[in-house]
């Protein structure tokens, strides 16, 4: 039986749960990968294998918008589940993806490369606590449609985690332009944020230091990227400290972020492989509130 983590945001198990080795104004992605390594959050990532090793490259441009992007994303399989971290394109070795294949989760855990740790947590995750009910996830249908459609309805599904009042500036790291049509809808005010600067769909200036903007907003809406590139605990110390929700809207990390809920994050949108935009059929996203288990997020 796997043991209760002293991170989980499902229903509270029938016996008691080990005390938490951590507190919860200190707990950090680093910790989390202390305690997977120990496996203390369930089966033990020593008697684990990477099955399949795997990246997937897209480049997209909406029908009807000016701009596009690209993404990369490193996926490993442990068992039945799927882990990933997004990278920037290119940055990935070429040998990255055979050093993963066949490899032990607990040495993945510990690879020099941050994104394969994070891959690899989420792989691990992902196996242990998957996204159900029992474990704090509340599913939220994305329906079959264009790559636009889709991206719409999980705008809107990640924007509805925020509680906020009309006015309220957020803090928005990783430009989704559907995000900020989501968030204007509603009657808030943001403030783009993203490594590779540039402009928004509408002509905005996108802020490349996310910590320097954070003061001036109410409230931050981050994506699991940042765990990927290394900015994600600066944001979550952030959050913390002036006591701000921070909402996650995750495809690296799904499964990671989730395990942080209460020690800084506020609630996850979390989306595993396959991604929404993939495929044009219909597809799932999992949303989790802190406080929340077992309720309607």
């Amino acid at each position: 039986m796997r043991s209760a983590s002293p991170f989980s945001a499902g229903t509270a198990p029938a016996t008691p749960a080990p005390a938490s080795p951590i507190s919860a104004g200190t707990a950090t992605t680093e910790e989390l990968l202390s305690l997977a390594r120990a496996g203390e959050l369930g089966a033990d990532p020593a008697g684990l294998r990477i099955s399949v090793a795997f990246t997937t490259r897209q480049a997209v441009r909406h029908e009807g918008r000016g701009t596009g992007y690209r993404n990369e994303v490193l996926s490993l399989r442990v068992a039945e589940a799927v882990g990933s971290c997004a990278v920037e394109p290119g940055a990935l070795p070429d040998g990255a993806v055979d050093d993963c294949a066949g490899a032990l989760v607990a040495r993945l855990l510990e690879h020099p490369m941050l994104p394969v740790r994070v891959a690899a947590l989420d792989a691990y995750l992902m196996h242990v606590f998957p996204h159900t009910p029992e474990n704090g996830a509340r599913p939220v249908a994305l329906p079959a449609g264009t790559s636009l459609e889709k991206s719409r309805v999980r705008a809107d599904a990640v924007a509805g985690l925020l509680t906020l009042p009309p006015g309220s500036t957020v803090l928005v790291v990783g430009v989704v332009n559907s995000l900020l049509e989501a968030l204007r809808s509603r009657g808030l005010r943001y403030v783009p944020c993203d490594l590779k600067g540039g402009v928004t769909e509408w002509g905005e200036p996108i802020a490349t230091d996310a910590l320097a903007a954070a003061g001036r907003c109410d409230a931050l809406l981050v994506s699991g990227m940042t765990l990927g590139n290394g900015t994600f605990e600066a944001l979550r110390k952030h959050a913390l400290r002036h006591d701000k929700q921070l909402v996650m809207f995750a495809q690296t990390g799904s499964a990671v972020l989730p395990r942080l809920l209460g020690h800084g994050v506020s609630a996850v949108c979390a989306e595993p492989y396959p991604f929404f935009w993939l495929d044009g059929g219909p597809g799932t996203v999992h949303r989790y509130r802190a406080g929340c288990p077992g309720g309607t997020p």
